[in-house]
C-alpha cells in the first residue's frame, strides 16, 4: 500500500485505538452477516471476523504486534468475561447437582479424549516435538491454552491458532452431530460443545439457550483445570511410548 493513505494507515497504526476500534468494527460487520444468514454456523462470526482482520493486516503491511498493542484490551477481558459466566451456571445449580457424575466422567473422557488423539495422531505423522505439544491443549480456552503449550514446551502462538480452529469448527459441525447421535438435552449439547470447543464453543452455546450456555461455560472451565493438571503428568509418558 502505498500514496497519502499509507501515509495515514501509517499514523493512525500507532495509536493503540486502532486495534481495538478495527477489532470490535470486524466484529460487528461479520456479526451481521451471521444475522442475515439466519444464524448458520458456517458463518460463524469469528471466523468472518478474522478472516478480515488477516486481509487488513495483509493488505496494509501491518505488523501483528502493533494490531495487537490495540487488540490487546480484548484480550484482557477474557478473563472477566470467563468468570462471569459463572451467574447463568448458578441458575442451573438445582440441574447440576443431579448431573454431577455423569459430567465428571464426560469431563475426565472428553479431556484425555481431546488432547491425547491430537497427540497420538501427531506423532503418528512424525510430528516434532514442538508440534506435539503445541497441538496437545488445542480444546482448552485460549490463555491456558497457550500457557499449558508453553510449560510443555510447544509453541504458544501456533497453539493460539490451533485453539480458534478447533472453537470454529466445534461451533459449525455440532449442530449436526447432535443431530446425528439424536442428543436433544440441552445440558448434555451445552456441556459437549464447551469441552470440545471451549470459548467459541460456549458462544454458540448461549445462542440456541441459557441452559445451554451456561453447561458449556461449566465445561469449558473445568477443562482448563483438568487439562492444566493432567497433560504435564500424561504427555512425557505417551511421547516415550510413541519413541519406544
Amino acid at each position: 500500500m502505498k500514496g497519502p493513505i499509507a501515509d495515514i494507515w501509517v499514523y493512525l497504526a500507532a495509536t493503540p485505538l486502532l486495534g481495538l476500534t478495527l477489532t470490535l468494527v470486524c466484529y460487528q460487520i461479520a456479526y451481521a452477516i451471521h444475522s442475515r444468514l439466519g444464524m448458520h454456523p458456517a458463518a460463524n462470526p469469528v471466523l468472518l471476523a478474522v478472516a478480515m482482520l488477516v486481509a487488513i493486516l495483509l493488505v496494509t503491511d501491518t505488523p501483528y504486534p502493533i494490531y495487537f498493542d490495540g487488540a490487546q484490551f480484548v484480550h484482557f477481558l477474557l478473563g472477566p468475561a470467563t468468570v462471569a459466566l459463572a451467574i447463568p451456571l448458578y441458575a442451573q445449580i438445582g440441574r447440576l447437582k443431579k448431573l454431577a457424575l455423569p459430567l465428571l466422567v464426560a469431563l475426565v473422557a472428553g479431556s484425555l479424549a481431546a488432547a491425547l488423539s491430537a497427540v497420538a495422531l501427531g506423532a503418528l505423522f512424525g510430528a516434532s516435538h514442538e508440534l506435539l505439544m503445541s497441538l496437545a491443549p488445542k480444546s482448552v480456552t485460549t490463555p491456558i491454552a497457550m500457557g499449558v503449550a508453553e510449560k510443555l514446551g510447544g509453541l504458544p502462538s501456533l497453539t493460539a491458532v490451533l485453539v480458534i480452529a478447533t472453537g470454529i469448527l466445534g461451533a459449525i459441525g455440532a449442530r449436526s452431530i447432535y443431530r446425528v447421535l439424536h442428543i436433544e438435552d440441552h445440558a448434555v449439547r451445552g456441556f459437549a460443545i464447551g469441552l470440545a470447543s471451549h470459548g467459541i464453543g460456549t458462544a454458540r452455546a448461549f445462542q440456541v439457550s441459557e441452559q445451554a450456555g451456561a453447561f458449556a461455560a461449566l465445561a469449558m472451565g473445568l477443562n482448563g483445570l483438568f487439562t492444566a493438571a493432567a497433560l504435564p503428568v500424561l504427555l512425557p509418558w505417551l511421547e516415550a511410548l510413541f519413541h519406544s
